[in-house]
């Protein structure tokens, strides 16, 4: 485990086991839990008692199976004419960034966004480290909806033996661009117009990006040109975690505790071509469908202009 100094994430990539006594909660039955709590609470407030809540494990599948695991190189097997397989090797780690169950990234004091960031940062360049893993991916799924396994706020780290194919679909994107970084231009050209930015900082620019794929999505830029995240000072990545708080800010002000998935794009592990890390904020409001599923073309049904304009309405951190 890896603990952060004073906020008190911890990081964890262990296999854990249920303590005697107990069992797990996992998702299925996670509305009879909060059944009874809401039933509970009810109750204390009605006769005026306090309620003292016994020590918390939660522990799911997530932890004792890995997405990925081993130390081997990817090496991929042909089983007969049509199909290959390659071990999933790599690492799978467990990001638990506070220790209050109720408190996700909105609500983070700036201190909290550093630590937060910094750990990630750390983590991202001990994979850097490790022979066998060629990208890590970060990610944070909130919601059930969004993918989350545990209800407890939490990201996850997954180191590849290989690139990812929307990694190297945006790599090849910056070698397109001609104009120097496509996204330096693109904070350029938002700041211009301001017609789709959400909210500025001194370290980041939050964009509904013109290319939005679904409602309110959002894209947050550093302002500095980093291929990969851990080239940015710990103050840079703090700057760009308070953004990434604020973005979710705007957006619980919209829609309150709406579902989303939190994505960290940095350049492959080793990498020195064109890229500039950038982390994307999707929602989960709408349901892909067939058409899209069919095309791979996406319907977003609200303009970003207009949910760059709904977002802006609400307040942020000061």
């Amino acid at each position: 485990c890896h603990e952060l100094p004073s906020h008190g994430g911890i990081l964890m990539s262990a296999r854990l086991a249920a303590p005697r006594g107990t069992h797990d909660v996992l998702p299925p039955d996670e509305w009879l839990v909060q059944l009874v709590e809401r039933t509970a609470a009810d109750l204390y407030e009605r006769h005026g008692l306090r309620e003292i809540r016994t020590p918390l494990f939660e522990a799911t599948e997530l932890f004792a199976d890995p997405a990925f695991d081993g130390d081997d190189s990817l090496a991929v097997r042909n089983l007969g004419p049509v199909h290959v397989m390659a071990e999933a090797s790599g690492t799978h780690e467990v990001f638990v960034f506070t220790r209050d169950h109720k408190a996700g990234i909105e609500v983070f004091s700036d201190e909290a966004c550093a630590e937060m960031m910094v750990t990630l940062k750390q983590r991202l360049q001990s994979h850097a480290e490790t022979d066998n893993i060629r990208y890590t991916q970060a990610i944070v799924n909130h919601g059930r909806e969004a993918g989350a396994s545990l209800s407890h706020p939490h990201g996850q780290l997954l180191g590849l033996p290989f690139v990812p194919g929307e990694i190297l679909d945006e790599e090849r994107a910056f070698v397109r661009f001609e104009g120097g970084c496509i996204l330096c231009a693109t904070v350029e050209a938002e700041l211009a117009s301001n017609e789709r930015v959400v909210l500025a900082t001194d370290d980041a620019v939050v964009v509904c990006p013109w290319w939005s794929g679904g409602p309110y999505e959002m894209l947050i830029i550093p302002r500095n040109h980093d291929q990969h995240l851990t080239d940015s000072s710990d103050s840079h990545v703090a700057g760009v975690g308070r953004a990434i708080r604020d973005a979710l800010v705007h957006l619980n002000g919209v829609f309150a505790d709406v579902a989303f998935n939190l994505v960290f794009h940095t350049a492959p592990h080793h990498h020195n071509g064109a890229f500039h890390w950038h982390v994307h904020l999707f929602p989960k409001l709408t349901t892909v469908a067939g058409f899209e599923r069919g095309t791979g073309v996406m319907i977003n049904i609200i303009p970003p202009e207009q949910a760059a304009e709904e977002l802006r309405r609400v307040g942020a951190h000061a």
